[in-house]
């Protein structure tokens, strides 16, 4: 009976780094210029630009024309990535610095740190490292309404929905996600 309480420990231990082993959170690009936020949405990881550096980018070199003024905050960047084995996921990637789409994989190197490779005619492949951004990191900076006057006293956040990274896509039919806004 002796070894139950470590057989008990080892078993939560391993549990707990099992869940800090998946790829959803927050995760700063190697050039630390964005958080992409990644969700798990029924099996399949999608994953959106949550934060930048230098706000106000757009998607200026979209394909379609119509979509080139669009914020990159909140857009799709990890497109469909679906589990091919253990710690493997491959789907495809969204560049919004030259808008084309590439043949993707990720997987994470350590709990801290994801491998993200893009690749062009299946063999010319290029990558970088992410890491994942501690939850106390993620603080939403407050907006003022243009022209507000400056107050003493703390803002007042609305309670408002956050967008996750299952808001906005749609399934094979064209029907929004059902994970939508949390």
């Amino acid at each position: 009976m002796r070894s139950f309480p470590a057989i008990w420990a080892a078993t939560f231990l391993l549990a707990g780094y099992a869940a800090a082993a998946e790829p959803s959170g927050e995760w700063r690009t190697a050039n630390g210029l964005a958080n992409v936020r990644i969700d798990d949405c029924d099996g399949v990881l999608w994953g959106i630009i949550s934060w930048e550096k230098e706000p106000g980018g757009v998607d200026s070199y979209n394909p379609n024309p119509a979509e080139r003024s669009r914020p990159t905050l909140g857009l799709h960047i990890l497109l469909a990535m679906k589990p091919t084995k253990p710690g493997l996921w491959q789907g495809e990637v969204y560049n919004a610095e030259n808008g084309k789409t590439y043949d993707s994989r990720i997987s994470l190197i350590s709990p801290d740190v994801l491998r993200i490779e893009g690749c062009v005619l299946g063999f010319l492949c290029g990558g970088e490292n992410w890491t994942r951004v501690k939850t106390a990191e993620v603080v939403p900076t407050p907006q003022r309404a243009p022209g507000a006057q400056r107050s003493t006293a703390p803002p007042k956040q609305a309670a408002s929905p956050t967008p996750t990274a299952c808001s906005g896509i749609t399934d094979d039919a064209g029907a929004a996600h059902k994970g939508g806004l949390k």
